[in-house]
């Protein structure tokens, strides 16, 4: 699926685990020893880890599962667009919104200019996390898009439960950590005006399998879901079961808003009860975090009372 096909000849050879001589490569797919080189070079360079070891050849450094987007959509009733390379996934949805329906998704291998809250750059190995987003049309407008990204991180963690990986939890408003490390990272984007029906992208990227490389790109503590389950993830299941969770309950968000989340994000709140920083333009606020009002805005015990922030004006993080 590389848009190079010899490279991705190469890819699809080492897929099997097994070491490869540059010579068996070179023989098996009618290249020269050069050309096999060439591309093992560019392979590593969109962020997969590869061994050489003289004797043996060129072998894969962990398993990696190529996105299918026959496997994914498998009992799906929306479409999935599929990409080897794309700039991002929210920006395909939003540059096309008159083509898809509700739940209609796109995922890539490789996003070249990843994006998450703010403008923060998102990294994007090549085949190393999930990069998925989902359009939907809120029929309510804008006005009923209050708390959605606290629904969609309930409803990534319901669908890492259902592949059978736990103890994950999400913090506000938008991230989803294992432990003191970020896992998963959330953005959603609209368009509309006040009144009318709105169009929502629902951006979502899970770190799988990042790799080194991809690693010392970050500036926080981070995990992905080879350390969290100690094995090999199935990308193709969790981009379909991501797909039907996300389906499903933004079905019942819009039918009944953010109140059947409330419970089901106190479960997994990974600061409720602990003390935080509330970080402002200006200045920052320090409590014990007291979860999430009706609205979906944190609630922050103070010295001075509990107090509410919207997402749009702050950033939380762990207290001393």
């Amino acid at each position: 699926m590389l848009t190079n096909d010899n490279r991705q000849r190469v890819l699809e050879t080492l897929l099997d685990g097994q070491f490869h001589s540059g010579a068996h490569l070179a023989q098996r797919l009618g290249l020269s020893r050069t050309a096999v080189n060439n591309h093992i070079q560019a392979l590593e360079g969109l962020g997969l880890e590869i061994y050489s070891v003289k004797g043996k050849g060129y072998r894969l450094a962990e398993p990696v599962t190529l996105l299918d987007a026959g496997k994914i959509g498998l009992g799906l009733a929306s479409k999935v667009l599929l990409f080897d390379e794309v700039d991002s996934t929210n920006s395909y949805l939003l540059n096309h919104l008159g083509s898809f329906a509700s739940g209609d998704s796109c995922l890539a291998e490789r996003q070249t200019q990843g994006r998450g809250r703010r403008g923060r750059q998102w990294v994007s190995p090549y085949a190393g996390s999930l990069y998925l987003s989902m359009y939907w049309r809120l029929d309510g407008g804008i006005a009923q898009a209050g708390g959605l990204s606290l629904v969609v991180g309930v409803l990534l963690v319901e669908a890492l439960e259902s592949c059978g990986i736990a103890g994950v939890s999400v913090k506000w408003p938008n991230d989803l950590y294992f432990g003191d490390s970020k896992l998963a990272g959330i953005l959603v984007e609209m368009r509309g005006q006040y009144g009318e029906p709105a169009d929502m992208v629902i951006g979502c990227g899970i770190n799988v399998n990042l790799g080194q490389g991809a690693a010392s790109q970050i500036d926080r503590n981070w995990t992905d879901l080879r350390q969290v389950s100690g094995a090999p993830v199935d990308r193709n299941l969790l981009a379909r079961e991501v797909i039907a969770h996300l389906t499903k309950g933004l079905h019942q968000f819009e039918a009944q808003g953010l109140a059947p989340f409330l419970e089901r994000w106190r479960q997994r709140d990974c600061y409720l009860g602990k003390p935080v920083r509330v970080i402002l333009a200006d200045s920052e606020v320090t409590g014990v975090a007291a979860g999430v009002d009706a609205s979906g805005a944190l609630l922050l015990q103070t010295d001075s009372g509990l107090r509410a922030f919207n997402s749009g004006e702050v950033s939380l993080r762990p207290g001393a």
